[in-house]
């Protein structure tokens, strides 16, 4: 009987050490919701906790977590979209249960569709492409993100098959479909460094992405196209007495930004000890704490210079780059070749993409600029809103810098004018000091 009661101790203790306790608290902030997490401490628990907080669009305005010895604490700051405090209890539970179980490793993604994994050098017109090929194998799009970085492209598409609606599974069409989309990535200029591949599996989309752009080496290469982006300022050093690497990174706050860095620090198999988030305005602020998973810290200024790169990837990778297009339509067979094609006939090229269909609607985000990676012209915009649909693609989001060039029109046009009376009115009184002639 004794030993009954002893194992059953002993199975409370194991559950409570692979358990994270989670708290949820209302009270103590006024701006924001407090997450507070703890747990025995593994490898990527970090990761896992962020990405249950970021795949519900949830901003994290602070964190501060400590792993030293063999516990896993953390305390973010969250709030929605609109940034408020979380009230709506079925999201407050939904965190809850997520964050208790995340020792039982993420779910599959796929929701039972082919996952095709893209990647290669970027080109304008690359997406039209893709998708015309995939129409005419008969695939439908059901859900894909796309990225690019540096000249490089990595992209997950989930298709099912046209007629069945089911998930592809003949061989046969699934060779053909690698065949013709590494063609298309080939190009004229890119034999050895196109890749596809075909799983029925995908743990998470973005990471995956990441891992994609990470192993494609995107950090370590030059852009084709041009892009005017606000690099982030990583700074990377040593605290000997204690055994850490000290990582600094000061960037632009956006959403999933956390996620991002975290993701590839797990990656690359740095634990993170210690961190410190946080923001203030439209910027970002944080320290992490990092050593090897074999406990050592960075030995080298070649490493330090790969991690500022790599971090430098992982946060200009999602950057908003171009001009935000939301297209909102009835789905139908080639919609997204038709699309993809009308921005490559006018000259725009896809920096970024996030497509999905809910019920037979495509819901899909284009971000576009010009060939050059400049600012696409407004007129090109609207022309090929004109053949789309005006109510079906709309302008969401314009670049800081299409309201400063606008402003900066306005001043000039003022100026001009206000120039343009001050001549008038000289030449008027020297003309009646006699000191010129009239022209009329």
């Amino acid at each position: 009987m004794e030993w009954t009661a002893c194992l059953g101790e002993y199975e409370k203790l194991v559950f409570r050490m692979n358990t994270p306790r989670v708290v949820i608290d209302n009270a103590v902030c006024s701006t924001a919701t407090l997450v507070k997490v703890d747990s025995a401490r593994r490898h990527g628990i970090l990761l896992e906790a962020v990405q249950v907080l970021t795949d519900l669009n949830l901003s994290i305005k602070k964190a501060y977590i400590s792993s030293d010895g063999r516990w896993f604490m953390a305390v973010f700051h969250v709030t929605d979209q609109n940034g408020n405090k979380l009230t709506d209890e079925s999201v407050i539970n939904y965190i809850e249960q997520s964050l208790e179980t995340i020792h039982f490793g993420t779910s599959n993604c796929s929701n039972g569709f082919t996952a095709l994994e893209l990647t290669g050098t970027d080109r304008v017109g690359l997406l039209s492409e893709v998708f015309a090929v995939l129409a005419d194998l008969q695939c439908i799009v059901v859900e894909s993100k796309v990225w690019t970085h540096n000249g490089r492209i990595a992209s997950l598409i989930y298709v099912k098959d046209c007629d069945s609606g089911c998930p592809i599974e003949d061989s046969q069409k699934i060779d053909r479909i690698e065949a013709r989309l590494r063609n298309v990535l080939k190009g004229d200029n890119d034999i050895r460094s196109a890749k596809t591949s075909v799983s029925m599996a995908v743990a998470h989309t973005e990471r995956r992405l990441h891992q994609m752009m990470f192993a494609d080496r995107d950090y370590d290469r030059k852009p084709v196209l041009q892009h005017c982006t606000n690099s982030p300022v990583i700074t990377v050093q040593n605290w000997a007495e204690r055994g850490y690497s000290i990582v600094n990174i000061q960037c632009k706050d956006r959403a999933k930004l956390l996620f991002d860095v975290v993701c590839t620090l797990t990656d690359m198999d740095y634990v993170v000890f210690h961190a410190t988030i946080n923001t203030s305005g439209d910027r970002g602020y944080m320290e992490f704490y990092i050593r090897h998973t074999d406990g050592t810290p960075i030995s080298s200024e070649p490493e330090q210079q790969r991690v500022i790169q790599c971090l430098q990837a992982a946060v200009q990778r999602r950057a908003s780059v171009g001009v935000r297009l939301e297209l909102c339509t009835e789905d139908r067979q080639g919609l997204l070749a038709y699309v993809t094609r009308t921005f490559r006939e006018n000259g725009l090229n896809v920096t970024r993409a996030e497509i999905s269909t809910t019920t037979d609607k495509a819901l899909n985000v284009f971000y576009v600029t010009d060939a050059m990676g400049n600012l696409a012209d407004a007129k090109t915009i609207e022309s090929v809103r004109q053949k789309i649909g005006l109510s079906n693609l709309k302008v969401k989001e314009l670049p800081l810098i299409y309201h400063q060039k606008r402003e900066r029109e306005e001043q000039q046009g003022v100026g001009g004018a206000v120039l343009l009376s001050l001549g008038s009115l000289v030449r008027r009184n020297l003309y009646n000091l006699g000191l010129i002639r009239s022209h009329s």
